[in-house]
């Protein structure tokens, strides 16, 4: 996958792939969240699809689910220490079905390139105007 990444202006920076564009900005005139929040989004986003998938094919209704994402960083270095992901669920939702909520919100293709992170290579190409 091919991402293009520039500079709208100010301290916006987006970012293009297929039809889609993400919109980051930071603080103190941000007009979209930081490419931090949505790098955090992404891990509650992708558990939230796995959780949907689950429901919808068993014919579990979605209603009065969601999830909830904590994020605890480390005091000293500001990096990120613990991430929590907590499936709420109605009373009328099957137990015997929380354990593979678990299981299927575990599955997130975002929290394990996190347990198994790629290696990065940045480098610069000068690229002359068209």
């Amino acid at each position: 996958m091919e991402m293009i990444i520039d500079f709208p202006g100010g301290l916006k920076v987006d970012a293009h792939f297929g039809p889609f564009t993400v919109k980051t900005d930071q603080p103190p005139s941000s007009t979209a969240p930081t490419p931090f929040a949505v790098f955090l989004s992404s891990i509650g986003t992708c558990a939230g699809i796995y959780v949907l998938g689950f429901c919808q094919q068993r014919g579990l209704p979605t209603d009065g689910i969601r999830i909830v994402q904590r994020v605890y960083s480390n005091p000293f270095s500001g990096g990120i220490e613990k991430v929590d992901l907590e499936i709420q669920v109605p009373p009328s939702f099957p137990e015997k079905y929380r354990p593979s909520l678990i299981r299927s919100a575990e599955l997130c293709a975002v929290k394990k390139t996190l347990e198994n992170p790629p290696a990065f290579d940045v480098t610069t190409k000068v690229v002359e105007p068209a």
